[in-house]
């Protein structure tokens, strides 16, 4: 397997504890690996209590603690750059948020004239099958339908047959992952079409595991979201069809969407596999600000669990940036004095 194993904060304590002499040397080792673990090195000498620029990234990290498993968030206020981050570096199983990269080397595809939003492709149908009975998951042809109609379904509805579809048309994973290297986004891998992810699913624990295949960064997924809204990496119209999809999305009604205020805006696109949920997309607010969005949860206990963990960290991110915003307005606005 190419997995590695990512001990519980629990274990990696008790081991050090055994280890570390004299008492004070083993407090440091213990809190050294805590950091580690947790993506919060920073803590104070005297208290080693962990140190927050501010009560926005103290809020953050409360409610992405991970002693219930692994939680990694990343969000970046598109207007002014500011980003926050938890564990944003490290890997997570991306699920059906890679649905939105498949989407996007389909459209740059239709710029190039290799296909059109009207090219037809049958759906992709998985036929049940033992797990790792073969390498990839067999699949039968279903009706045609057209590429716009299943950019549509895979993501608004999650269609892992329409996914399966677009990907083997678009050349397989690894085109994808080509358009993924081009845009300079690296943390990011589809390894198998969704039939053999969904059918392989359960082989590890996410919350104790971190295995590198169909997997992103929380951060490379941000970006992948920023370049999208800023009109990098598509044309207008292909950008149009993908966010305008990622606004009609009906899954995940309990996680970004849950907590947001009236007149916000969510464009989104979830994920679901074995003891993992994540929710990934831009919040539009009514001043016309937008944030980046990528949470990915594991462990917490229950779906429902994860659920609620994502729709509370993306409620204070959207509180904790719209503070900044106003701050800055304040700012900007006081009237000036001078001698």
């Amino acid at each position: 397997m190419s997995s590695f194993r990512c001990p519980s904060i629990f274990a990696a304590l008790a081991s050090l504890a055994l280890l570390a002499s004299p008492a004070s040397a083993q407090k440091n080792d213990l809190e050294a690996s805590f950091d580690s673990a947790l993506g919060t090195e920073l803590r104070n000498p005297q208290t080693y209590e962990a140190v927050y620029a501010n009560g926005f990234e103290q809020r953050i990290a409360e409610l992405a603690d991970g002693s219930s498993g692994r939680i990694g968030v990343a969000a970046m206020d598109l207007t002014t750059g500011e980003q926050i981050m938890v564990l944003g570096d490290q890997l997570f199983p991306m699920a059906s948020t890679s649905k939105i990269a498949v989407a996007a080397t389909y459209l740059e595809m239709v710029e190039q004239g290799k296909y059109s939003l009207t090219s037809e492709f049958p759906l992709l149908i998985p036929v049940r099958s033992a797990k790792f009975s073969s390498p990839a998951a067999p699949k039968r042809k279903g009706k045609y339908m057209a590429a716009i109609d299943l950019i549509e379904i895979m993501i608004t509805r999650s269609s892992n047959p329409a996914t399966d579809t677009l990907l083997a048309a678009v050349g397989g994973p690894e085109k994808v992952n080509a358009w993924m290297r081009r845009q300079g986004i690296n943390d990011f891998s589809i390894d198998r079409d969704i039939a053999t992810l969904v059918r392989d699913d359960g082989e590890y624990d996410p919350a104790a595991w971190i295995d590198p295949r169909d997997s992103a960064t929380p951060k490379a997924m941000v970006r992948l979201l920023q370049g999208l809204y800023r009109g990098d990496f598509l044309s207008d119209q292909s950008r149009r069809v993908l966010l305008g999809a990622m606004s009609r999305t009906v899954t995940g009604k309990r996680r970004i969407v849950a907590n947001m205020p009236l007149n916000t805006r969510v464009s989104h696109k979830t994920g679901s596999l074995n003891n993992t949920s994540s929710d990934v997309g831009i919040i539009e607010a009514p001043d016309g600000r937008a944030i980046a969005v990528a949470i990915y949860v594991t462990g917490q206990g229950t779906r429902r669990n994860r659920e609620a963990r994502i729709a509370s960290i993306a409620r204070a991110l959207y509180d904790g940036f719209s503070a900044k915003a106003r701050n800055r307005r304040v700012w900007t606005n006081a009237p000036r004095t001078g001698g």
